[in-house]
């Protein structure tokens, strides 16, 4: 039994070694390719345990997740109207032909990388050369990454990769440009402004002559009032003093006696300089007002 224990052992281990070079795996995140002395011999998409060839066949796997190109730095492009602009920008993108995908570029992740960017800014470059800063930046900046992503997709399509999104993440102008476009903007900012407190002045002087001229008028109208009123008055004051003297002329020229010289002796420091004799003091002289000879 001892004997035949190396022999096992020997055995289990040739099984194990024979069994990892035929069996493999691939995962749900992968596509794998089967090559036979260097020939495409079978593509595998769907995941589980596979078998394969030992010795004559290899695998390759390559990653069927969304992959994400990002450029480092922002890309100088020229608008219609010859100016710069930096764009930053990221592309979407994942493998759908593996088969494909190999015989373009080798396989090579990074070589794919570089040809989706290449046609990703000469696309960019083209797009931009049509339009202005302001379309650029806000008026169809959509409408660009729309476009890119189709033309983008219908070139991809070629080495077996499928362009999902192209993104503009963002679009500066360089610095000595935007420094002029501040510029022009404050100037025009400060001249809307400008602008708007000369018409708030003129409003505020025709609102200040329009409330004096309402004030002028309003003290026209009361002034006319009173007087219309002081004059209805003193009208009707006549009347009565008028009707009163008609009914008693003695008892009217009495009243109107007191009422003189309560004016005139309305305070103790008053002086009067008038002749004794004169009408003035006929009621004080005689309660009858008649001159005593």
């Amino acid at each position: 039994m001892r004997d035949k224990m190396p022999i096992f052992a020997g055995g289990l281990l040739f099984a194990l070694l024979l069994a990892s070079m035929t069996l493999f795996t691939v995962d749900q995140r992968q596509y794998a390719i089967v090559f036979q002395l260097g020939e495409v011999k079978q593509v595998i998409q769907e995941p589980g345990l596979k078998f394969k060839w030992p010795l004559i066949q290899n695998v390759r796997y390559f990653d069927r997740r969304i992959l994400t190109i990002d450029t480092p730095e922002p890309e100088r492009f020229i608008t219609a109207e010859k100016k710069n602009v930096l764009v930053d920008h990221f592309v979407k993108w994942r493998i759908i032909d593996p088969q494909l995908y190999y015989v373009s570029v080798a396989g090579d992740e990074a070589r794919a990388r570089i040809r989706l960017l290449q046609t990703v800014n000469a696309g960019l470059r083209e797009e931009f050369g049509r339009r202005t800063v302001h379309d650029v930046v806000s008026g169809e900046r959509d409408r660009i990454m729309d476009q890119m992503r189709e033309r983008a997709d219908r070139d991809a399509r070629t080495i077996g990769v499928q362009i999902l999104d192209v993104r503009l993440k963002r679009v500066d102008l360089p610095g000595e440009v935007s420094e002029a476009v501040y510029r022009r903007m404050e100037a025009e900012r400060t001249r809307v402004a400008n602008e708007l407190r000369s018409l708030g002045a003129a409003e505020a002087e025709r609102i200040r002559a329009d409330a004096d001229r309402q004030r002028e008028v309003i003290v026209a109208e009361a002034y006319r009032d009173a007087q219309r009123t002081k004059g209805e008055g003193d009208a009707r004051a006549t009347a009565i003093y008028a009707q009163a003297f008609g009914k008693n002329a003695d008892f009217y020229s009495f009243w109107r006696s007191l009422e003189a010289y309560r004016s005139s002796f309305a305070d103790k420091g008053d002086v009067l300089v008038v002749d004794p004799s004169s009408d003035f003091f006929k009621f004080m002289k005689s309660s009858g007002g008649a001159k005593k000879n």
